[in-house]
């Protein structure tokens, strides 16, 4: 686990799984979802339904929890584009409105590229979002990621069609990076 003063990243336990599925999966139209892909159907989940699925969330390695305070408040992840030249997208989901815009997103991002860099053979990191969500593509821009592609009007949302973005940084832009800004508050447990 990671901590960044009240902020931490760390492996998912079963005693997390109602706080994310409340977050996630209880309700069909929650609010983090007009950010997160809203152009992806999102459904509605009974829990007992989400339990099935327990064992490819608790303690997984490409899915992390985030809390603040004690708090679930999302959670960190990453995926395989293509594991035999170690091309790793991640992402991150803060379901809990009342934790946006106020740093908690780049301070969990900071923490979990840390961790991939140092844990995994990875040359690049990086992240898919589109051009709606001028959070996310501000939170790479903190931390020093370049806007590697820009594919114009091809998700489509609500009437309006956006790019799609995708964010990525190099091991080596990683190391300047917090060499400049520091990882001073984090401890690793």
């Amino acid at each position: 686990m990671y901590n960044d003063l009240t902020l931490r990243i760390r492996p998912i336990n079963e005693e997390d799984l109602f706080s994310l599925w409340t977050l996630t999966y209880k309700e069909s139209s929650p609010e983090w979802k007009k950010w997160d892909a809203p152009y992806f159907e999102h459904k509605a989940v009974t829990f007992e339904d989400y339990l099935k699925n327990k064992n490819t969330i608790v303690n997984q390695e490409d899915k992390w929890i985030i809390e603040v305070d004690g708090n679930v408040i999302g959670i960190v992840s990453y995926y395989w584009e293509h594991k035999p030249s170690n091309w790793l997208e991640m992402g991150i989901g803060i379901y809990d409105p009342k934790y946006w815009s106020g740093g908690f997103g780049t301070r969990a991002l900071k923490l979990w590229i840390n961790h991939l860099f140092n844990t995994l053979p990875l040359v690049r990191v990086g992240y898919t979002t589109w051009s709606g969500n001028h959070r996310m593509i501000k939170v790479g821009e903190k931390l020093g990621m370049t806007m590697e592609a820009r594919l114009r009007k091809c998700r489509f949302y609500d009437g309006t069609y956006f790019d799609s973005i995708r964010m990525g940084l190099l091991r080596e832009e990683w190391n300047d990076f917090i060499e400049k800004d520091g990882l001073i508050k984090v401890q690793k447990k």
